[in-house]
């Protein structure tokens, strides 16, 4: 296997699908440098040329007879279109499996893809019940229905934010289908897209709302307890790995065989 600048074909666009780009079958600059974006986040030498272990790790054995396209026909008028044009770019799915698990936990994470920001919209019994610890005695009333100054102070001098002066926690609140939080992770995630997701922090809810979800899935090594299986068992694993307990556990089971239903 060969592809580089100047290449034609059907390879070309399989391998232009698998990158989430318009699949016109022409290797041209922008699939050159997409190549080596994703070389480079997979630990493979970035030299825009697609060879036998470029293309292997893309297209690994458990990939055969995924066809990601036949995916996204089939997952039409199921989940919102804007969601099934994203799947592409998450190289990681590669087959039915990780996608149905992937696409349950984003579906229940979000309210099945609507919410793309963290509500911090709080009361203050809300405050003292959610995040105790931080709200002790009477300092809720102070902070209740103010989300900017509830999540400067929740997600201050940590994750890479400043103290609760600067602001941090509330610019980088939660945000995509599993809510990417912090402001190290904003970086971190930014140079895996190669935009500046730390000076926009809100391109990670309009414009990449799955791929952070897909970054999420990457940096916790989700894919793999995906690949179980499709019992409860797993459901049950995958959704410790995303929640770090069971809750929304039956939905996001539900969900699961919804898709993998679908998918297979």
């Amino acid at each position: 296997m060969l592809l580089k600048k100047g290449s034609t074909g059907d390879d070309v666009k399989k391998l232009q699908n698998r990158l989430g780009l318009t699949a016109d079958g022409v290797f041209g600059s922008g699939t050159e440098a997409q190549v080596k974006t994703w070389q480079a986040q997979n630990g493979l030498v970035a030299d825009g040329i697609v060879g036998d272990a470029t293309w292997a790790k893309l297209f690994p054995p458990s990939s055969a007879g995924f066809n990601i396209t036949d995916a996204q026909t089939k997952l039409k008028g199921h989940i919102p279109d804007g969601v099934i044009t994203q799947i592409p770019a998450i190289t990681a799915i590669t087959n039915s499996l990780r996608l149905a698990h992937f696409l349950a936990q984003c579906a229940h994470e979000s309210s099945v893809f609507t919410v793309v920001y963290e509500n911090l919209n709080y009361s203050a019994d809300g405050l003292k019940a959610t995040f105790p610890s931080y709200f002790p005695g009477q300092l809720s009333e102070s902070y209740a229905r103010n989300p900017e100054k509830i999540g400067a102070r929740v997600y201050a001098d940590r994750m890479g934010n400043g103290n609760e002066a600067s602001g941090d926690g509330y610019t980088f609140r939660g945000r995509g289908y599993i809510q990417l939080t912090g402001k190290s992770n904003y970086a971190s995630f930014g140079k895996s897209v190669g935009e500046d997701t730390v000076a926009n922090p809100d391109l990670v809810a309009t414009r990449y709302p799955l791929a952070s979800a897909g970054f999420f899935f990457d940096t916790n090594n989700i894919w793999t307890v995906c690949d179980g299986g499709s019992t409860d068992s797993v459901i049950t694993s995958v959704t410790k790995k995303v929640n770090g307990g069971t809750n929304g556990l039956a939905d996001r089971t539900k969900l699961f065989n919804e898709y993998y239903a679908i998918l297979s």
